[in-house]
């Protein structure tokens, strides 16, 4: 039985602008997609999320989850996020909670450019203390926060099938 209790709520979009944030990476769309696809690899790219404890089977089709960590050790939150909208290999679309801070909206982008793609990430506060303390400074530190995880990302997606050549 799925616990119902505690999940992001995917009806609850930004009414404040996103905070928006882009890089070209050297891997294609579908190799980009593939580490969005792996939600074990969440932690290893997403600033702030610290543990995976478990990824429904079917992610990331619309309406599932994965229930993980955020923040230090001992002060971590454990919540999930769920899968609004997913259009392989172009489009992800989270509502993540982390409950009491809040929930977010987060929109993935990947299209084709040149040989690799161009990734957008779009994310803004739905619901919480995160919406009712949102700032131009904390837009600030979301956009640095986003611009880190894509840089991350690209990492993984650019080197991880270049390892298994060799």
């Amino acid at each position: 039985m799925t616990d119902t209790t505690h999940q992001p709520d995917p009806q609850r979009k930004p009414h404040r602008p996103m905070t928006t944030v882009e890089r070209h990476l050297d891997a294609s769309p579908d190799q980009v997609f593939d580490v969005l696809a792996d939600g074990w690899l969440l932690p290893v790219w997403v600033v702030g999320a610290t543990h995976i404890r478990d990824v429904d089977d079917a992610w990331p089709a619309a309406g599932t989850r994965v229930h993980h960590q955020v923040g230090a050790w001992p002060f971590m939150i454990s919540d999930t996020t769920a899968v609004v909208e997913c259009e392989r290999p172009h489009r992800l679309v989270l509502q993540a909670r982390a409950w009491p801070v809040g929930e977010a909206r987060i929109e993935l982008g990947i299209e084709a450019d040149g040989r690799g793609s161009l990734v957008r990430m779009a994310e803004a506060p739905t619901h919480g203390t995160a919406f009712f303390a949102d700032n131009p400074l904390q837009r600030r530190l979301l956009a640095a926060r986003n611009r880190e995880s894509l840089a991350r990302l690209g990492a993984i997606a650019e080197h991880r099938w270049s390892s298994t050549q060799r």
